[in-house]
């Protein structure tokens, strides 16, 4: 039994030199690549059909049948009806072409524009007394009474 006992040691005492500390039991020339996983992405359509299919599943347990046959989760389901709803709400949405208006802008022309028409109110307020003037001056020169000679 020395014998054994003096191999397991030995061994040991190998699998030290091979192995150092805290090592998981491979060597330094193990170069095993591991595939990053990546994240699956699905298209609008497959969603759009899949969100179909569980709406039209009428049995029960037909859905869970759907979701592991194409390997996708409950709440696969549930975010995809959110989304295509969204969707849909904003393809009905009416959005203006063009560029978006200048707050800014709009108060300048808006201003600009009452300038513009205070102008000829004024303008037009000035031709109605210059009128209102020629027709007072007509009447004091034909005798006639003016409103101001009139009893009230």
């Amino acid at each position: 039994m020395d014998k054994q006992m003096k191999e397991v040691f030995e061994e040991r005492d190998v699998s030290a030199k091979v192995f150092p500390e805290g090592a998981s039991g491979k060597t330094a020339t193990d170069a095993e690549v591991v595939a990053a996983p990546s994240r699956r992405s699905f298209s609008t359509s497959y969603k759009r059909r899949i969100v179909r299919e569980a709406d039209a599943c009428n049995a029960s347990g037909a859905v869970g049948a759907l979701l592991r046959r194409e390997g996708l989760y409950s709440s696969h389901l549930s975010h995809w009806r959110v989304e295509i709803e969204a969707i849909d709400t904003a393809a009905l949405e009416h959005k203006p072409r063009g560029p978006k208006p200048n707050g800014a802008k709009l108060a300048d022309r808006r201003v600009a524009a009452l300038e513009l028409q205070n102008a000829k109110l004024i303008k037009k307020l000035n031709r109605a007394e210059q009128i209102i003037e020629a027709q007072k001056k007509l009447c004091n020169l034909l005798g006639l009474p003016t409103e101001e000679d009139l009893p009230r």
